[in-house]
């Protein structure tokens, strides 16, 4: 594969015209309302940071929080600071993260193989479904899938003579993803550089003192996170942190943030399934994911029999295999995190399209015709069932353009019928993300009440504070402009209806509480809402959506 020629100068123009909408497809979702809890969550916890000019606490809803490190909130902040507190300002910085993993990708894939590899590894990396989804719902993952490539590059430039500035590179990239989701995101960064270390029996490069220096620079680089925890928690054993006192914050990252969640010791449980990450791969990493899955027993396959006439590389294998074992038999999985890996498994994928034996050719030609067809009535059945608000412009583009590009194609890019169709399938998943992140999503965000409260908010009550008894109450705390005061149902119970007062946002069940502890009020405004990360088939449906919406309210609590 090392010896496939260049790409044609067509073929390469077509295909950085493809990587470009690619490109736009992961930003498309940059002004689309922040959905919660999670990344509602992170945006609020973020916005906190630089409202209170504290960058070693984390705060959420008024209370300490000790979830996730610090890493992602630290870059958001910063953000914030330069830019302003806004939707888009919340999201560049984890998309600019994934372009940092397109670009690492790239690199590697280019030395390892060849340019027409790294070309194709970018393009099936950003058009990779779970990867467009988090570049709109975005979390910890996008950060990780720069961070993790970018350490992996330079741990493998460090293994040729005068590589030291790559190592403290890899040591610092490493460090950071360890600040973003904890210290098993090492793994991935550590199973790619042994492994192929010991696939290749480079037993002096393996055991070379240089990994001692990495493993000391990793731990200097953390410091600004175990300063941050043992600030806020360490030194502060009377804090109630997850129902206990003498939470430690230290112990917490290294051990109870992950490595408890994968044993279910940890203060949050999880149940898993040893199969979880096989099946949401089918979907995650559409158009691509049976060619993944192929690409990967073949490697698996050329590696056990050593294969002379594979290149040899290995370090997206042990990566990727690696953590997919351990996610695999964890108690604690959620799709988004196997978005980590999608890197390695990009390059692994576009190692093997150019050497795809013709009966393989035969299978995947009508699997991919099957993805391209599904993809494209998903569209259209979610415009017929759904029926979200669509400009004409919008209509023009995502019906007419881009889709008539399906079609006209063959006449303008000469090239095999089989990559015709992998150029197809990446347009159709282009097409159904543009259509979702302009369209779908935006219309779908109007039931997320607490956000349409905030907007409310702000535009009528520009200069009072609102009270808020919702459980996941994360948008309005980051959208709302003034003050935001989070109290509970207990609350109600054990106050006299004479001290409170003022503009609270609840539920139709509250509303109930609050009318049994015989407090005044008058209804302001009244929202549909819907849990918008969890959707039905009957909310789906515009004919039976109405049985699936629950109300929210803003009221004004009246004094006596």
């Amino acid at each position: 594969m090392a010896n496939l020629p260049a790409l044609p100068a067509l073929e390469k123009k077509w295909l950085s015209f493809f990587i470009a909408l690619a490109v736009l497809v992961n930003f498309s979702g940059l002004f689309v309302t922040i959905m919660a809890p999670d990344a509602a969550i992170y945006a609020a916890i973020s916005k906190n940071m630089l409202l209170r000019n504290n960058y070693w606490e984390l705060f959420l809803e008024g209370n300490d929080w000790l979830d996730k490190p610090h890493f992602p909130f630290w870059v958001t902040a910063l953000f914030f600071k330069v830019f302003g507190v806004h939707t888009w300002s919340y999201k560049l910085p984890g998309i600019l993260f994934v372009m940092l993993g397109a670009w690492y990708t790239w690199r590697f894939a280019r030395e390892q193989f060849n340019e027409t590899i790294a070309w194709w590894s970018v393009f099936i990396f950003l058009t990779a479904e779970h990867i467009i989804l988090s570049n709109n719902d975005v979390r910890a993952e996008p950060f990780l899938s720069g961070l993790i490539m970018a350490a992996i590059y330079h741990f493998y430039k460090a293994t040729v003579p005068k590589g030291f500035g790559h190592l403290v590179a890899g040591s610092f990239f490493a460090a950071c993803a360890a600040m973003t989701k904890g210290p098993f995101t090492l793994i991935p960064i550590g199973g790619a550089v042994i492994v192929h270390l010991v696939l290749c029996k480079q037993w002096k490069q393996l055991f070379h003192l240089k990994w001692v220096a990495a493993v000391i620079l990793t731990f200097i680089f953390l410091f600004p996170e175990l300063y941050s925890l043992w600030y806020q928690f360490d030194a502060h054993p009377e804090k109630v942190v997850f129902g206990q006192t003498g939470v430690s914050g230290i112990r917490f990252f290294f051990w109870d943030s992950q490595f408890g969640r994968f044993m279910n010791t940890g203060p949050i449980k999880g149940s898993g399934d040893v199969f979880f990450f096989v099946h949401t791969l089918l979907w995650a990493f559409l158009p691509w994911s049976l060619l993944m899955y192929y690409a990967l027993f073949r490697k698996i396959k050329t590696t056990w029999k050593k294969d002379p006439q594979q290149p040899v590389e290995f370090y997206t294998l042990g990566g990727s295999l690696l953590l997919l074992l351990i996610f695999s038999f964890s108690r604690f999985q959620l799709p988004h995190y196997a978005n980590i890996i999608f890197p390695l498994l990009a390059i692994i994928t576009a190692q093997y399209l150019p050497v795809l034996p013709t009966k393989a050719i035969r299978f995947f030609t009508i699997t991919q015709y099957i993805i391209l067809v599904v993809s494209v009535l998903l569209m259209i059945a979610l415009q017929v069932f759904y029926q979200p608000a669509m400009p004409f412009w919008g209509l023009a583009v995502v019906i007419v353009v881009l889709p008539g590009l399906l079609f006209f194609l063959p006449r303008w890019l000469h090239t095999t019928k089989f990559k015709l169709l992998l150029y197809r399938c990446g347009l159709g998943i282009i097409i159904l993300n543009l259509y979702l992140n302009w369209f779908f999503y935006p219309d779908l965000l109007h039931y997320q009440a607490s956000s349409e409260a905030a907007f409310y908010l702000n535009k009528n009550f520009p200069d009072s504070a609102v009270v808020s008894l919702d459980p996941l109450p994360s948008a309005l705390e980051f959208y709302v402009h003034n003050s935001f005061i989070k109290k509970d149902t207990a609350t109600v119970k054990a106050s006299s209806p004479r001290t409170q007062h003022g503009l609270w946002y609840l539920s139709q069940q509250d509303l109930t509480l609050l009318q049994q502890h015989n407090y005044r009020y008058e209804i302001l405004k009244a929202w549909d809402y819907f849990h918008v990360t969890r959707l039905t088939l009957s909310f789906i449906n515009k004919n039976t959506r109405t049985r699936e919406l629950r109300k929210q309210y803003l009221i004004r609590v009246l004094p006596y």
